[in-house]
């Protein structure tokens, strides 16, 4: 049997969660860029927001999508649990413009290390369990707000106004709610965001021994 084959047997799941606009995507895409061809896979929990086809534009504004009730959990539990035996998923993908799931979706295959980022991956035992390596990006909120202000504005077609009441009515509060306290379950505590060049070379160790001792 062939290494990769033996690693596609028994993926590595590494989590990462943060505060909005942390930096969560940079860092998983920074640690994915360490490894060579299609050793890594990275999946968004944004993608598996709800469908709201059913629902008004109106309505889907006042949606909060800082919540867990805002996620479809049990369907991202399932797609681990294909990538886990080694099949490949068709992941959601999700429309920031209408509020909603796009129709078309994202063929992932199962590699030796499988990233997901977001803010509520540790909301329950049941999906904390699946990972074996869960980080936490500590970045000061006021830097995020920056960064969200910045993102939404230029690529979600979003104003400077609806961002910051949609931050203070939602956002803030439910990071202060649900995921600063999720900072209890992380194995490492990544400080200033995904660009900290010290905290990724010890995440490539790190990730390195999982996948050696998961084959």
């Amino acid at each position: 049997m062939s290494t990769m084959n033996k690693f596609l047997e028994r993926p590595v799941f590494i989590s990462i969660v943060g505060a909005s606009c942390s930096g969560k995507t940079a860092l998983a895409y920074n640690i994915a860029k360490r490894f060579e061809g299609h050793q890594v896979s990275v999946i968004a929990e944004d993608s598996y927001y709800k469908r709201q086809d059913h629902m008004t534009m109106e309505e889907r504004v006042e949606t909060n999508y800082d919540h867990p009730s805002a996620f479809d959990h049990l369907l991202l539990c399932e797609h681990i649990d294909q990538l886990r035996q080694g099949e490949s998923i068709e992941c959601p993908t999700y429309d920031y413009v209408n509020h909603t799931r796009a129709d078309k979706t994202e063929t992932i295959v199962s590699t030796p290390v499988v990233i997901l980022e977001g803010i509520l991956l540790y909301h329950t035992q049941t999906l904390r369990d699946l990972f074996s390596l869960k980080l936490f990006i500590d970045t000061p909120l006021d830097i995020c707000l920056a960064r969200r202000v910045e993102r939404d504005v230029n690529e979600r077609g979003r104003t400077v106004d609806s961002v910051l009441s949609q931050y203070q009515n939602t956002v803030r509060p439910m990071y202060r709610e649900f995921i600063e306290p999720s900072k209890f379950y992380a194995d490492l505590i990544v400080p200033m965001g995904g660009r900290n060049p010290i905290a990724l070379d010890v995440l490539d160790s790190k990730i390195r021994q999982l996948i050696t001792a998961s084959g």
